[in-house]
């Protein structure tokens, strides 16, 4: 294999990690924000709760950042067509996520029981919007776009916000990553937590786990059904970064399934991400919390690896024109450009994974009600 084709390889491998620790630290910081009016039943209990993720929340905002630059950096042709088609979709995740900064800094600054209700819901909006967001993304690509592009390379849009984001199976998909950071943000206040706030987030965490799961299943029939998209004919993963030439695809009913009838093993990865909703589920029910953190990892692997291994080598599928579909092979950056990135990314990605294993060290414990209640700096 030529070493251009070889770093498309390792670096779309490298933003299915990214996009899994985005789904696990966002979405647990998000998952306490959506579970925040329902855990807390006073004022003392949420503040617990907000301080719980308070030392984390910003840094774990990183992997949020590192994806986006990822797509950037190596995926340009991605970056620009995905960013344009999702336009209306990215400016809500930006406000949703605008505001979480702010809610966290002013939620505590004046002491008034309808400023502090007022943030709570910000809290809950900044955290299911941007979840639902995520999952539903990864709806719509499987389910294809509308888009192509015209003879001077100009992206043209043919769908709608209505029938991207709102189609059933974007939905489904949705409410299923939410359910993913429910479970993930309930076993975390868990984790850190007394009673009442532990036995109120692991009725959540269960609620949240065994929802992914049969959500799960649900989208495997969908995905077995839609159509799916295929190569009709051999491609060069060496080829220019063009989507206007080069390949020719097809849109099959369970076209997604083709990878995993010639490679049996794939089959392991759904089966990873059903069984860790499942044991995570099991694990919080036995009050095994730390295990349970760990199981949640598992199921993002699963999940996300699953829609990868379904859909490689294709990143967005066009529905009005299959040919002009964006791949790993025809939508990368230069060999220059992804070594440079490769390089970059091996020195500072540990150094993200130590310096986030360091704090969350540092910050072990449980955190007390009585403490926070009595100290005017904290959330």
């Amino acid at each position: 294999m030529e070493l251009y084709a070889l770093l498309k390889l390792i670096w779309a491998a490298l933003l299915c990690v990214l996009l899994i620790g985005l789904g696990l630290m966002v979405g647990m910081d998000m998952g306490v924000g959506t579970l925040l009016r329902f855990v807390g039943r006073n004022d003392g209990e949420r503040r617990t709760a907000l301080n719980i993720i308070g030392p984390h929340w910003d840094g774990n905002q990183v992997w949020f950042i590192l994806g986006g630059g990822a797509i950037f950096a190596a995926f340009p042709t991605l970056y620009a067509t995905s960013f344009s088609v999702f336009y209306v979709v990215m400016i809500l995740l930006l406000f949703s996520m605008i505001l979480r900064p702010v809610a966290f800094e002013y939620r505590s600054k004046a002491n008034s029981h309808l400023w502090r209700a007022s943030w709570d819901w910000v809290f809950l909006v900044s955290g299911f919007l941007p979840m639902f967001i995520y999952g539903a993304a990864f709806g719509n690509i499987l389910h294809g776009v509308g888009y192509h592009f015209g003879w001077t390379g100009q992206y043209y849009q043919d769908s709608s916000f209505f029938s991207y984001l709102l189609n059933p199976f974007a939905i489904l998909c949705g409410l299923m990553s939410v359910s993913l950071s429910v479970y993930q943000g309930g076993v975390m206040l868990m984790l850190r937590a007394e009673n009442p706030i532990y036995d109120r987030a692991r009725r959540y965490a269960l609620r949240g786990g065994l929802t992914a799961a049969v959500l799960f299943i649900i989208g495997g029939f969908f995905i077995a059904r839609m159509q799916g998209f295929v190569f009709t004919a051999p491609v060069d993963p060496a080829m220019p970064a063009s989507p206007m030439h080069g390949q020719h695809v097809a849109m099959v009913a369970g076209g997604w399934l083709h990878n995993y009838a010639a490679h049996p093993v794939l089959w392991l990865l759904p089966l990873l991400g059903l069984a860790s909703m499942v044991g995570g589920t099991l694990a919080a029910r036995m009050n095994k919390v730390i295990l349970a953190w760990w199981i949640g990892l598992g199921s993002w692997i699963g999940t996300i690896g699953t829609v990868a291994a379904a859909m490689f080598p294709f990143f967005m599928p066009s529905t009005t024109t299959p040919d002009q579909s964006l791949t790993v092979w025809n939508s990368s950056a230069s060999a220059y450009g992804l070594t440079c990135m490769l390089v970059v990314a091996l020195i500072f990605v540990p150094i993200i994974l130590c310096y986030t294993s360091w704090c969350y060290y540092v910050m072990r414990g449980k955190v007390h009600t009585a403490d926070i209640v009595n100290d005017s700096h904290s959330y």
